[in-house]
C-alpha cells in the first residue's frame, strides 16, 4: 500500500510536468502553423500578381520596343534622305567641280576645307575618278586617311551610295556622291565625294529618348557608343563575345548588373560584314517599379503580423529563456578568460542547478589556474637564477684568480698584459650575458627600419664573429645571388647574425669547421641562410631550439641566442627556421620581407 501511495505521489508532479510540456508544444505547433498559413497566403499573392503583372508588363515593353524600332526606322529614313540630297547638291556645285579638275592633293586637300566646314559633316572626303583619295576632313581629326581608303574602295565595290564606316573608334553614316564635269548624262566623272555624319553620343542621346530607352550602337562585336553607364556597357561587351548575337526579330531578356532589360536590335547596314547594329534596351525593372511597391506593401502586412505574433510568444517564452541565455553567456565569458562573469541562478528547475554547478565548476577552474601560474612562475625563475649564477661563476672566479695573479708583484710587463687581457675577456663574456638577458626580456620595441642592402651589415657580422681569438680559425664564406634589398634595423639585424654566426661556430670543429652565409632575392623577401658542417643539432632539443635557456653540450652556452635572433626576426615580420640538420651539418633560414610592417 505505501508503494502504490508511493507511486501516486510521484505520478502526479510528472503528469502535471507532462501537461505543461504537451500545452507548451500545442503553443508551438500554433505559432507555427500561424506562420506557415500567413507566409503561405503572401508567398501565393504575391507570386499570383507578380507573374500576371509580369507578363503584362512585358508585352507593353515589347510593343513599346517594337514602336521604338518603328519610329528609328522611319525617322532614319527621312534623315537619310535629306542627308543624300545634301551631298547632291554639294556634288553639283561649280566650286566643288572646278576644284576636282586640278587632280592635285594638296589644293583639292586645302581647297576643301571651307566646303566641308559649310556642309558641316563629321567626315568629308573627296577621290579622284579612280577612287583614290586626296582630300579627309575629320571633326574628330583622327580618322585615318588609309581607313578611309579602305571603306571608300569597298563601297565602290559594291556600288553603294550609302555605307557605314569604322575607324579609331568612330562609326560614321556615309553617303557617297560621284562629281560629273558637266551634266550627269554625259557620264564624264570627275571625281567622288563621300560625306559622313558619326553616330557619337549626342546621336545615341537622341534616339534614347526618342524612344524612351537605352541605346547601343555596334560595329561587329565591337560598342561604338552608347546610352548605358561604364558598369552595364562593360558588362554588355563582355556577354556579346561568350553568346552569339541576339536574333534582331525578337526580344531577349538580359541581366545587366542589378538591372534586366528587355532588347532587340536592328541592322543598320543589311548584309554587309561586319554587321552595323543598333540595339534598344527597355528597362524591365523601372517599368515594374509599382509592382516592387505592391510586393512590399503585401510584404509589410505579413511581416506586422509575424512580428506581433512573434512578439507576443517571445513574452511568454522569455521567463523560460533568459535564465538559460545567461548560462550560456557566463560560458562565453570563461571562454574568454572572464571568470567574474555574474551568474545568479534563479528558481530550483534544472536551469537554475546546471548554472550553480557551472559557478561552482568555475570558481574551481580558477584556483587552479592561479596555482598553476604560481607554480610555472617559480619553476622559471628558479631555472633562470640557476642558469645565470652557472654562467656568472665561470668569469667570476676567472676575474678574482687573474685579479690575485696581478697582485704579486714578482710579473713582467707581458705577464701582466695577459692577465688583464684574461680578465677582460672574462667581463665581456659577463657583459654579453647581461646583455642576452635583457634583450630577451624586453618587450617589442619600435624598430628603426632602413631600406637598403644587407652586405655591409653581414659584413660587420661576420668580422664580429672573427674577431673573437678562439674562432679565427674557422672559415667563413659569405654569398650572394641576385639583390639584398630590404627592410632592417642594421643593429637587430647584426646582432641576430651574430648570434647565428656563433651558434655556427661553437657547432664545428676549429681546425676543419667551414661556415657558409648566403643570402638569395625571392618573391616573398630576403632569404639568409647560415650553414655550418658540424654534428647537426642534438636530438633531445630539436624541437625547443628557439625556446630560451635551451642548450645542450655547451660549456659557454646561456639558451638565450637562437631565442634572441628568433625574437628579432619576429619584429621585422620575417621567419626563422631550421631548413636541415643531420651529422654532416646544419643550415638556418631567415627571411626577411621587402615590405615595411606599416605596408603590410
Amino acid at each position: 500500500m505505501s508503494s502504490d501511495k508511493s507511486q501516486e505521489r510521484v505520478a502526479s508532479p510528472r503528469e502535471g510536468l507532462l501537461s505543461s510540456v504537451f500545452r507548451s508544444r500545442l503553443r508551438t505547433k500554433f505559432l507555427l502553423s500561424l506562420l506557415f498559413i500567413i507566409t503561405a497566403l503572401i508567398t501565393a499573392t504575391l507570386f499570383i500578381v507578380r507573374n500576371r503583372v509580369k507578363l503584362r508588363v512585358r508585352d507593353q515593353i515589347y510593343e513599346e520596343l517594337r514602336n521604338s524600332v518603328v519610329t528609328f526606322r522611319n525617322f532614319q529614313r527621312e534623315r537619310e534622305v535629306t542627308l543624300t540630297r545634301s551631298a547632291a547638291l554639294l556634288a553639283n556645285l561649280p566650286h566643288v567641280k572646278a576644284l576636282m579638275t586640278t587632280r592635285h592633293e594638296p589644293t583639292i586637300q586645302d581647297g576643301s576645307t571651307d566646303f566641308w566646314r559649310q556642309i558641316g559633316s563629321d567626315l568629308f572626303v573627296l577621290a579622284d575618278r579612280g577612287g583614290k583619295v586626296m582630300a579627309l576632313h575629320s571633326a574628330t581629326g583622327d580618322f585615318a586617311r588609309n581607313t578611309a581608303q579602305e571603306f571608300l574602295t569597298r563601297s565602290l565595290r559594291k556600288g553603294e551610295s550609302r555605307d557605314w564606316w569604322y575607324g579609331n573608334g568612330h562609326l560614321c553614316e556615309v553617303f557617297i556622291q560621284p562629281i560629273y564635269f558637266g551634266s550627269p548624262a554625259d557620264n564624264s566623272l570627275l571625281g567622288i565625294l563621300a560625306v559622313g555624319y558619326e553616330a557619337d553620343e549626342r546621336v545615341a542621346a537622341d534616339v534614347g529618348r526618342m524612344a524612351s530607352s537605352q541605346v547601343v550602337f555596334r560595329y561587329g562585336k565591337a560598342i561604338v557608343v552608347s546610352t548605358l553607364p561604364p558598369a552595364q556597357q562593360a558588362e554588355l561587351a563582355r556577354r556579346d563575345e561568350l553568346l552569339p548575337p541576339l536574333n534582331a526579330l525578337g526580344p531577349e531578356d538580359i541581366q545587366l548588373g542589378d538591372e534586366r532589360f528587355l532588347s532587340t536590335s536592328v541592322e543598320l547596314a543589311p548584309g554587309s560584314e561586319p554587321a552595323v547594329s543598333m540595339r534598344v534596351l527597355k528597362s524591365y525593372d523601372k517599368a515594374t517599379l509599382f509592382l516592387e511597391s505592391l510586393n512590399r506593401l503585401l510584404l509589410g502586412v505579413g511581416l506586422a503580423a509575424v512580428l506581433a505574433g512573434c512578439a507576443l510568444f517571445y513574452l511568454i517564452s522569455l521567463t523560460f529563456t533568459e535564465p538559460l541565455e545567461q548560462l550560456v553567456a557566463g560560458v562565453r565569458a570563461l571562454e574568454q578568460g572572464d571568470f567574474h562573469y555574474p551568474l545568479a541562478p534563479r528558481g530550483r528547475d534544472e536551469v537554475s542547478e546546471l548554472t550553480g554547478a557551472f559557478d561552482r565548476m568555475r570558481q574551481n577552474l580558477q584556483r587552479t589556474q592561479q596555482e598553476l601560474l604560481r607554480s610555472v612562475r617559480l619553476a622559471t625563475i628558479g631555472r633562470m637564477a640557476s642558469m645565470i649564477s652557472h654562467d656568472l661563476r665561470h668569469p667570476l672566479t676567472a676575474i678574482l684568480a687573474y685579479s690575485e695573479f696581478l697582485s704579486e708583484g714578482n710579473l713582467d710587463e707581458q705577464q701582466r698584459k695577459d692577465l688583464y687581457q684574461e680578465v677582460r675577456l672574462a667581463v665581456n663574456r659577463m657583459n654579453e650575458l647581461i646583455a642576452s638577458l635583457l634583450e630577451f626580456s624586453r618587450g617589442r620595441e619600435a624598430l628603426r627600419l632602413n631600406y637598403g642592402s644587407l652586405e655591409e651589415t653581414i659584413q660587420r657580422a661576420v668580422s664580429t664573429v672573427q674577431a673573437r681569438p678562439e674562432f679565427r680559425g674557422i672559415a667563413v664564406q659569405v654569398l650572394k645571388e641576385g639583390s639584398s634589398m630590404a627592410w632592417f634595423d642594421p643593429q637587430k639585424l647584426e646582432r641576430a647574425l651574430v648570434n647565428l654566426l656563433l651558434n655556427a661556430c661553437e657547432a664545428v670543429t676549429v681546425h676543419s669547421g667551414k661556415i657558409l652565409l648566403s643570402t638569395r632575392q625571392t618573391p616573398e623577401g630576403v632569404e639568409i641562410r647560415v650553414a655550418d658542417n658540424g654534428l647537426g643539432i642534438p636530438g633531445p632539443i630539436r624541437e625547443t631550439v628557439f625556446q630560451p635557456f635551451v642548450s645542450y653540450g655547451k660549456e659557454k652556452g646561456t639558451g638565450l641566442g637562437l631565442s634572441i635572433v628568433h625574437k628579432i626576426i619576429k619584429e621585422h615580420g620575417g621567419d626563422l627556421s631550421v631548413e636541415t640538420t643531420s651529422q654532416e651539418g646544419t643550415v638556418f633560414k631567415l627571411t626577411l620581407p621587402l615590405a615595411t610592417p606599416a605596408e603590410r
